[in-house]
């Protein structure tokens, strides 16, 4: 058995019972080192005190003693991460199973020394950004924040953009808040795209220009969906922990529940109101098409109405029996001609004073 089927085994085992208490876990591990390379490592970084971040060398062993806290970016498709994760000091063992799951639901956990779950990060650079949904493991202490991520987005790249851009913060629990916080303004770029894309929508179908509006507004509807649903989990974790936090503030520091909560809470009302306008606009498109639809079966059923009364006559003077008027005289095809087209012309007349062709 290989040592990442292992270490699947035991987060499986312990997923499924009830998070303890991390603190004493944190204790056994504080005489930990570093005394080697991570293995699956993408990034790292080092916050010191008053100071802007360090980038860390991937290739070699990290910091051990240091003023400020560290990041740790794991790659969690590298098949070695798992023995990388579990060799960290400073991190109970549910925080690792959390950090190595293959969990795609939002969790948040914290106790008086470490917090852990995992959150959703919307992805970038795609116009169903909403479809690329990834999940961010993370698990944080006082002195050190490690994440991880094994879908295609570029969650690293997210992470590194925000500190790269010059984010100073005074510990793990600020940097958390920057994290939630870059993720909530993706979100919100991409609401108010979907509400563009929306007024569009609408202008083409009050003008009745053609156009795969239905199929577009089936795409907005379900992205809308998704992402309602990760906002209310995110937003129903943030409340839980709002109330749950009882921890000291020494260990380790509060984040902004409260301005959390309120920006969750009204972007999904955001999202909520693009989707039930998608759905009126989808419903609109739909009567749109069916209006169109009964033009084109009326205008076919007055043509075959028009053309009845010839088709009649042209069926009788085609039988094959003795007896049919005109067969022996000369204009006989004209004389036939001329009562097919008066017989259309009576029916045109008759359709447009009843006031049928108006309609």
């Amino acid at each position: 058995m290989s040592e990442r089927q292992r270490c699947t085994q035991r987060e499986s085992k312990m997923m499924t019972q009830k998070v303890p208490n991390v603190h004493s876990d944190v204790n056994e591990t504080r005489s930990q080192t570093y005394s080697q390379a991570l293995s699956g490592l993408a990034c790292a970084f080092l916050f010191k005190p008053n100071a802007a971040a360090e980038e860390v060398s991937v290739d070699g062993p990290m910091p051990d003693h240091h003023d400020g806290w560290l990041w740790l970016h794991f790659d969690l498709e590298d098949p070695l991460t798992c023995k990388s994760v579990q060799s960290i000091p400073d991190l109970p063992a549910p925080a690792k199973t959390v950090l190595i799951s293959g969990s795609e639901q939002q969790q948040l956990y914290a106790d008086n020394a470490c917090a852990f779950g995992v959150f959703a990060v919307l992805g970038g650079g795609s116009d169903d950004a909403a479809n690329n949904i990834g999940f961010v493991h993370f698990a944080m202490t006082e002195t050190l924040f490690v994440s991880g991520s094994r879908d295609s987005l570029s969650a690293a790249d997210l992470l590194r953009d925000i500190i790269r851009s010059g984010l100073k913060t005074s510990g793990t629990a600020g940097f958390l808040e920057a994290i939630i916080e870059h993720v909530i303004d993706s979100v919100e770029d991409y609401a108010k795209s979907l509400a563009e894309t929306l007024d569009d929508i609408e202008e083409q179908i009050v003008l009745d220009e053609p156009g795969d509006q239905r199929q577009l507004l089936g795409k907005i509807r379900r992205s809308s969906i998704r992402l309602s649903r990760q906002i209310a989990i995110g937003l129903s974790l943030i409340h839980r922990m709002e109330y749950e936090n009882e921890r000291p503030a020494s260990l380790p520091p509060r984040f902004a529940t409260e301005r959390l909560g309120q920006r969750l809470d009204w972007l999904n009302t955001e999202i909520i109101a693009a989707r039930e306008r998608a759905h009126v606009l989808q419903e609109e498109a739909m009567l749109k098409t069916a209006d169109q639809t009964n033009r084109h079966l009326q205008v076919l059923a007055i043509v075959a109405t028009i053309f009845l009364p010839a088709s009649l006559i042209a069926g009788i003077f085609g039988m094959n029996v003795k007896g049919l008027p005109l067969t022996a005289e000369g204009n006989g095809f004209l004389w036939s001609m001329a009562l097919l087209v008066g017989a259309s012309a009576l029916v045109f007349w008759l359709l447009r004073r009843s006031g049928i062709l108006e309609q």
